[in-house]
């Protein structure tokens, strides 16, 4: 069942998709995305940074890695090239089962079921704070298969969760079912780079009802604990595996986010 869609306050996933010059946003969320871009001027690139370094990640995971299987959690609205997409471009059969909670995403969820007639894509409405929920939805039972590795792609979300919301213990909890050879791909936000413009940034979303928990590289780190790092390892997000199709020059003080892929044992 839809839910009601509030298009009089900011929404962080209408912000992204506003500054990443998307088109499914509000005058609030336009006016936030600004106030943020002035407190932090690079914060577009940051954003197409994070993108793009998902970009390669999936496209890795499909073309080096043999992964056909992903569960994407906190997919936000839809923005082409998506998930499967990138998969299906390089192995028509891959599966994809996308993750939100927001009700504008699954008003546009449509966008994320246009698979290729190889492959299957499944949308769940369910929050990454309850995995069991996720890991139980008959859409997820009805596309991937459990006997087989699955990339688990988290990708700028726990930012957005709280230190009482266990954010590394959520993820265990999504990876733990996994079997050997399955991947946790992830982003994760950071203010080491620039701390005192991202936390301008940061107090911008608060003020909007959105607080954010930036880590610190250790804190990164924690959630890869037990998983075999792929080279080169965590690194700010336009670090790992460059190919060089970007047009902007990215700074490394540019970039608010590390970026990791490892491998379940």
């Amino acid at each position: 069942m839809e839910r009601d869609i509030d298009t009089t306050s900011a929404h962080s996933a209408r912000i992204y998709d506003y500054i990443i010059g998307g088109k499914d946003h509000c005058p609030a969320d336009r006016e936030a995305g600004d106030a943020m871009c002035r407190e932090w001027p690079a914060l577009p690139v940051h954003m197409r940074a994070n993108r793009d370094f998902m970009h390669r990640a999936v496209r890795h995971l499909a073309a080096e890695a043999g992964i056909r299987q992903f569960l994407d959690i906190g997919t936000g609205i839809p923005t082409s090239p998506n998930i499967h997409e990138i998969a299906q471009a390089v192995a028509p059969e891959s599966r994809v089962v996308y993750v939100d909670n927001d009700p504008l995403v699954l008003a546009l969820s449509q966008e994320l079921l246009n698979s290729s007639p190889q492959g299957r894509t499944a949308y769940i409405e369910a929050d990454m704070r309850d995995p069991a929920g996720i890991l139980d939805a008959p859409e997820l039972r009805a596309t991937l298969d459990p006997t087989r590795p699955v990339a688990l792609t988290v990708i700028a979300i726990v930012h957005f969760m709280m230190d009482e919301d266990d954010a590394v213990g959520i993820v265990r909890r999504l990876l733990d079912p996994l079997p050997s050879g399955s991947y946790l791909a992830m982003s994760i936000g950071t203010a080491e780079f620039a701390p005192d413009e991202v936390g301008r940034v940061a107090r911008e979303y608060a003020a909007r009802g959105m607080p954010m928990r930036l880590r610190t590289f250790t804190e990164a780190e924690e959630f890869f604990t037990g998983l075999e790092l792929v080279e080169p390892g965590i690194v700010q997000v336009h670090k790992w595996h460059p190919d060089g199709t970007g047009t902007e020059v990215v700074r490394d003080e540019d970039i608010a986010m590390y970026g990791a892929v490892a491998r379940k044992p």
